[in-house]
């Protein structure tokens, strides 16, 4: 007991000092952006990911201690695979190259660049000045620059616009050069034959800008199969437009709406981040987790089990086309024997990847396929995708061990880590699968007498779930990893999420002691340095649900200062390895931190959910607005009321359809009559 106090007191202080000793880089704008305002000797570098559905691109871009704009585009063709045909190979190419130095003013260089303001909403926007001689005089600030960068929302290109401003008092003359380059691959490393990647400017010439005038050209960088036609014409326009629709449209559905402008913000990028990562192959939508690594594949994990079941409350309707045709993809790999469904469908689909064997795949896509197919709400895809849950159910019951829980070969983690014959994350996925089947079951019409093995299944996996990983383990009542394991484990949040709370206690006073909590979120093994944030995301969400509200929320509040630190404004795969890269899946386990832990949502029919709102206690409100899941469009308001009990109400289109007042914690059943 002394340890757990300690380890608790030593968190809050990592929790509430080190958060507050940091300050921010980046601001929150009223149209929901953020920005860097660069000032003085604020030398600093970042990358982040924008995807499309024919590339992303992966930006390198930075600050000097002089205040210049450094920029490295890594771009990513995902259906123009390389040979041989696996998951990472597809075109990539990098461009290092300066644009602004290619132009020249009344013959000279512009020379001493100050970065002014970084902004990023989904299109990263850079304002700078420049210098300038005239008649051997320097002046400054004589000429602005604005570049817009952006991919094609469904072209195999990206686009850099650029606007000169002449700042000065007298014309200058601007000299646009005739610039492109072109790179061809050899015909026999392409599975299509040869690529050619090409950039090149839309002007040139020589121009004359008077005080005060602008003039305006675009860097084009595109790929394509060598034997097809280059594009003639590409309207910029309609691409910028295109994608601030897509954006505003992302961001106008499910809205989180709290007194936390940090995490309003990081929700909104987080579904940004989490929609535009979908690829069109030759095999159909795939969701892509990006990282200039996967693309045109699917994963059990990442989309199965991460993001597809939070696509239908986004009302995305691309997102649910990717869900649909992910489950799809894995239903063709079952089979009569039982063996195991492969982890990765790759290569636009033609093949897959099975290297870390069973990773425990039935069990992630059974719990994601019920989850999806109920809150979206669709009788025909339902039925679709009902026999894959049932033969994933089937699967995990067959490799039920002697202690009742599942076998799996490896975990999510794909034995980076140790995993044991039997983990704990699989066995909690497939609990939640069983429950979630045996709801969907019921709307399906599948005979009771089927449903009720499920809901056997499932009580008797619980009692398991306790005897043969609930341990007590560095002085915490919580659980074992697997049979062996005696040092803490982040995947030991999985029963939290879930709704198994008879260890929560003792897990969450792990979960965020010394021993895992960092000021980058959990640690994958105590006493290592490696995280991955999707654990962290897990346990954040796990720990609302569990009740614990307050240390929650305080340590979410920690984690989302990314948005607006050195590293914006995503989640992160892991580090070391990828070097923190902005993968999209994890973008859907931030959302579903409050989709499934502070509103407490729990699909129970297609048009029915259990509601188990929390708000801590510094907040009288919190709302999720324009939810597009159930077959509806409603808005969740929670807001603090008389006893301390919480006054919810849902709305559709301003029409109250249901209004109660609950103890904090309190769950209600909610059924939303049709329209």
């Amino acid at each position: 007991m002394k340890r757990t106090i300690i380890s608790a007191l030593l968190a809050l202080m990592l929790m509430t000092g080190n958060a507050a000793n940091t300050p921010d880089r980046w601001n929150i704008g009223k149209d929901g952006s953020i920005s860097w305002v660069i000032k003085e000797n604020d030398a600093h570098s970042d990358h982040l990911e924008m995807s499309g559905q024919k590339i992303s691109v992966v930006l390198r871009y930075g600050v000097s201690d002089k205040g210049a704009l450094s920029l490295n585009r890594s771009l990513v063709f995902p259906m123009l695979r390389m040979k041989p045909n696996k998951t990472q190979n597809n075109l990539k190419q990098r461009f290092d190259v300066n644009i602004p130095g290619l132009v020249t003013i009344d013959d000279l260089n512009m020379f001493d660049e100050k970065v002014e303001n970084i902004k990023f909403d989904g299109i990263m926007t850079v304002k700078s000045s420049f210098s300038h001689v005239y008649r051997r005089k320097t002046i400054e600030n004589a000429v602005s620059l604005q570049r817009m960068l952006y991919p094609s929302i469904n072209g195999a290109y990206y686009c850099e616009e650029y606007t000169y401003t002449n700042n000065m008092k007298q014309p200058i003359t601007l000299r646009i050069p005739d610039w492109s380059i072109k790179y061809v691959t050899p015909d026999e490393a392409g599975v299509y034959g040869s690529y050619t990647v090409e950039a090149a400017l839309t002007k040139n010439g020589v121009f004359v800008l008077n005080p005060g005038e602008k003039f305006e050209f675009n860097a084009i960088f595109s790929a394509r199969k060598t034997n097809e036609e280059p594009v003639k014409r590409i309207n910029t326009d309609a691409q910028r437009d295109g994608r601030k629709a897509l954006i505003a449209g992302w961001w106008s559905n499910l809205v989180l709406d709290t007194p936390d402008d940090v995490l309003n913000t990081m929700f909104s990028f987080a579904k940004l981040r989490g929609a535009e990562s979908i690829y069109n192959t030759k095999g159909g939508l795939m969701h892509g987790p990006g990282g200039e690594a996967y693309y045109a594949a699917v994963w059990a994990n990442d989309q199965a089990e991460y993001i597809n079941p939070f696509f239908p409350y986004l009302g995305y309707e691309i997102g649910n086309q990717s869900a649909l045709n992910s489950f799809k993809h894995f239903a063709r790999y079952m089979n009569d024997e039982y063996k195991p469904i492969p982890s990765s469908i790759i290569s636009e689909g033609v093949s897959f990847w099975h290297g870390a064997k069973d990773r425990g795949d039935g069990a992630m896509i059974a719990y994601g396929a019920s989850r999806y197919a109920l809150a979206r709400a669709d009788r025909e895809e339902a039925m679709q995708l009902w026999p894959l849950i049932e033969w994933c159910l089937e699967y995990c019951h067959r490799k039920l061990n002697a202690g009742g829980v599942v076998a799996s070969d490896s975990d999510e983690l794909e034995n980076r880590f140790p995993s044991g014959d039997a983990n704990l994350c699989t066995s909690s996925l497939y609990y939640d699968a069983l429950i979630s089947a045996s709801y969907l079951g019921k709307e399906l019409g599948i005979p009771s007498s089927k449903l009720k093995v499920y809901s056997n299944r499932a009580a008797d996996l619980r009692k398991s779930i306790e005897s043969y990983f609930g341990y007590e383990i560095e002085g915490f009542h919580s659980y074992r990893y697997y049979d062996g394991n005696d040092v803490l484990r982040a995947w030991i949040c999985m029963p939290l999420t879930v709704g198994i709370h008879e260890r929560a206690k003792g897990t969450i006073d792990a979960l965020f002691s010394p021993r895992l909590w960092t000021d980058d979120g959990l640690l994958t093994q105590a006493g290592t340095e490696t995280f991955w944030d999707r654990s962290t995301l897990y346990a954040l969400r796990g720990t609302i649900a569990a009740g614990e509200v307050e240390k929650g929320i305080g340590f979410l509040k920690q984690y989302s200062r990314r948005l607006l630190g050195d590293h914006v404004p995503y989640a992160i795969e892991a580090w070391p390895e990828g070097n923190q890269r902005h993968l999209s899946a994890e973008s859907g386990l931030y959302c579903r931190i409050f989709t499934e832990g502070l509103f407490g949502i729990r699909p129970t029919g297609f048009s029915s959910f259990e509601l188990t709102p929390r708000l801590p206690q510094e907040w009288n409100y919190a709302n999720l607005n324009n939810v597009r899941a159930f077959g509806d469009d409603f808005d969740i308001k929670v807001k603090r009321g008389k006893d301390d009990k919480l006054d919810v109400r849902i709305e559709r289109n301003g029409k109250c359809l249901v209004s109660k007042k609950i103890k904090d914690g309190a769950t209600m059943k909610i059924t939303l009559p049709r329209k």
